[in-house]
């Protein structure tokens, strides 16, 4: 009787394990991908601001003023990947 009443149980549970763990990649495939998005707006903020490096034209320098505080973190990924070699994630401008 325990051992019908476990394999019911098993066979019973199993569309919802299903789901579970179809619910669980889905969740990662997602935070992945948006953990992708969220680096390459920051390399796309960090080439508005400092932009005039690599010759693109600059923000009005209030802006600039105003936002500056919010690159140290920035400045800091930004010394770090260009000591790595160039990889494709970070693209053919190493940013």
């Amino acid at each position: 009787m325990k051992t019908f009443l476990k394999r019911a149980l098993y066979w019973i549970s199993m569309p919802i394990r299903v789901l579970w763990e179809f619910n669980k990649g889905f969740r990662l495939y997602y935070l992945r991908g948006l953990q992708w998005e969220e680096e390459e707006l920051e390399n796309i903020f960090a080439l508005l601001i400092l932009g005039s490096y690599i010759g693109l034209p600059n923000p009005p320098v209030d802006l600039s003023y105003k936002i500056l505080p919010h690159m140290i973190r920035e400045m800091y990924v930004m010394q770090e990947k260009s000591l790595n070699p160039l990889t494709m994630k970070t693209g053919w401008l190493n940013v």
